[in-house]
């Protein structure tokens, strides 16, 4: 689990209710029914009206990809395992890799491994996960964009229900005591459509853009490192090659790859 998604997500609500008890405020003058149905349920018909309805339901279960670490591991381990794998496959052959393959979880990188024992020519197996890889970010731009497209309706929806809330409230006038209350009602549909893009959807629709740029830079990683096993290089060259997908300081650590030059 992503701690840190985790906790952004509970101390924003724990700031906004801060702010109104701090204020002076009573949390039962910020929660209003109608409000809460103009906003959140109307701007998810007009996200449910721009997709179609298989789309719609991953894009919103997506939330719980957002507090998730990213799925394939972290760059570094599978630097690590590749590396790993490159010296087995100098000592052994190719073929000793398939063992290797069923202790893996990972299944791009399972399917890659599977693909270079099978013999597979080089550029077939780069057609292939690549174009897995493709796919992956074809799905990941889809629930990136859900979120994109509700933080859009969330205030959309919000300033909607500000009008109806005004336009109520114009309508009774000549109860001057009723004007404060209803505005106060009419306003907080808009802190609703600005608590969704802002607290909610946003900060999800970052994280998976996050989470994707580093899935994607694993795959690419297990790509490159998959060819130069097949390719046969040497561990070290292999080993200096991966690390250029890392920053300086997250290079350490990873090196001692065995076999000499040959």
């Amino acid at each position: 689990m992503d701690i840190a998604s985790l906790i952004g997500l509970v101390a924003g609500a724990v700031m906004v209710v801060f702010g109104i008890i701090v204020g002076g405020g009573e949390m039962a003058s910020f929660i209003d029914p109608p409000s809460i149905v103009i906003t959140i349920f109307g701007s998810l018909t007009s996200v449910l009206t721009c997709y179609k309805l298989p789309d719609f339901i991953a894009g919103f279960t997506s939330a719980g990809v957002a507090i998730k670490e990213p799925e394939g591991g972290d760059p570094t381990e599978v630097i690590k395992t590749v590396l790993d794998m490159a010296n087995v496959a100098r000592k052994e052959g190719l073929l000793a890799l398939e063992e290797t393959a069923q202790t893996i979880e990972d299944e791009f990188l399972k399917k890659g491994i599977m693909l270079v024992v099978d013999g597979t020519d080089a550029e077939l197996v780069r057609a292939i996960l690549e174009t897995d890889l493709d796919a992956m970010e074809t799905r990941h731009k889809k629930r990136k964009a859900f979120w994109d497209k509700w933080g859009e309706m969330g205030p959309a929806w919000g300033m909607i229900g500000t009008l109806i809330g005004l336009v109520n409230m114009l309508k009774n006038l000549s109860d001057p005591s009723t004007i404060g209350p209803s505005m106060a009602v009419a306003l907080l549909t808009t802190l609703y459509g600005s608590l969704i893009a802002n607290w909610i959807t946003g900060p999800i629709s970052n994280k998976l853009s996050v989470n994707n740029d580093i899935e994607a830079t694993v795959r690419v990683v297990a790509i490159e490192g998959l060819l130069s096993i097949q390719a046969g290089e040497n561990p070290h060259v292999i080993e200096e090659k991966l690390k250029c997908f890392l920053a300086p300081a997250d290079r350490e650590g990873i090196g001692g790859a065995e076999g000499g030059e040959g």
